[in-house]
């Protein structure tokens, strides 16, 4: 058994599949991070997905074309997103219980809208949506490790494509200095004439937008169509990820891989003797250990910062 293991999770195929399924809780990572980087915990990624899910999925049908399913799905991310900010910073409702909200409307209420648009119940199959073409790099193929990345959907690219992106919004413009700002301390940013609510729309607003992307690879490129809960706990991945990468976009990237690889390894040994349940729970168990540790690793810091003051 565990040379079959060995020898499953030894190939191109299984690297593949670590990037594939990495992407999603890439995306809804950097999300997080932008978020929290603004001071504005976004616990709503899991909703966010959701809801972009299904929109990407019935724009893509209306318009029979798919990146457009894309862009209205990171939209509507945004738009979500948006809509958070406005009832924390304009009605001064809880950012986290804004979070279990769209949570709820996402788990729930996506299953309703699309009866409603569609007349489907539970998943798409009857809806007629382009999917997201696979997209081949042919010098790829032939350099060992990075093989892995050819043949894959083009929001794969896009996700590794937005940790440097989000890496210079963070550390090369005005607007990722700001950011950053009213995220360390909302007072002082306000104090220089840095708009304090402006920059948390912002920053909420590219946290939607990201996430939506995530919920429309899910959607039109990884489960081929919408079904009922198919984000799965990855929105609450990501907040692991984003925490364990401690907000930095590389930090981010190596957590998400991490979590990516897991469920890849999941995946691959599933046929391979072990207990079903057993094989369906290392995802949430690596979750449990990355936080666990990061905790520990957290508190001696801590503790190392009160010596260095005491002395």
């Amino acid at each position: 058994m565990w040379n079959q293991i060995l020898s499953s999770v030894l190939t191109t195929a299984f690297l593949a599949a670590i990037f594939r399924i990495t992407a999603p809780i890439l995306f809804a990572a950097l999300a997080s991070a932008v978020s929290e980087r603004a001071g504005v915990a976004n616990i709503g990624l899991e909703g966010i997905m959701m809801i972009s899910a299904l929109f990407g999925v019935l724009f893509s049908a209306w318009t029979q074309n798919s990146f457009v399913g894309v862009l209205c799905a990171a939209l509507i991310g945004a738009l979500v997103g948006l809509m958070m900010g406005f009832f924390y910073l304009k009605l001064g409702t809880d950012i986290i219980l804004a979070g279990i909200a769209v949570n709820l409307l996402g788990g729930g209420g996506t299953i309703f809208l699309l009866y409603v648009f569609t007349g489907q119940k539970g998943n798409s199959a009857g809806v007629l949506s382009p999917m997201l073409p696979k997209i081949n790099i042919p010098f790829l193929n032939n350099i060992p490790v990075l093989g892995a990345l050819s043949n894959q959907s083009v929001l794969t690219y896009v996700a590794f494509l937005c940790v440097i992106l989000v890496f210079i919004l963070f550390y090369k413009t005005p607007l990722g200095l700001k950011i950053r700002a009213v995220g360390e301390n909302r007072d002082a940013a306000e104090s220089v004439g840095v708009s304090v609510h402006r920059i948390s729309y912002i920053a909420l607003g590219i946290s939607g937008f990201l996430a939506g992307l995530g919920g429309a690879y899910m959607s039109m490129f990884y489960s081929m169509g919408f079904n009922k809960d198919m984000v799965a706990g990855r929105g609450f991945i990501a907040l692991a990820a984003q925490a364990m990468g401690r907000g930095e976009p590389l930090g981010t990237m190596l957590s998400s891989l991490l979590f990516g690889t897991a469920d890849a390894l999941s995946n691959n040994i599933a046929g391979t003797g072990l207990p079903s349940q057993l094989v369906a729970t290392i995802p949430y168990v690596i979750t449990i250990v990355g936080l666990s540790l990061y905790t520990f690793s957290t508190i001696r810091k801590v503790k190392r910062a009160r010596k260095r003051r005491a002395l």
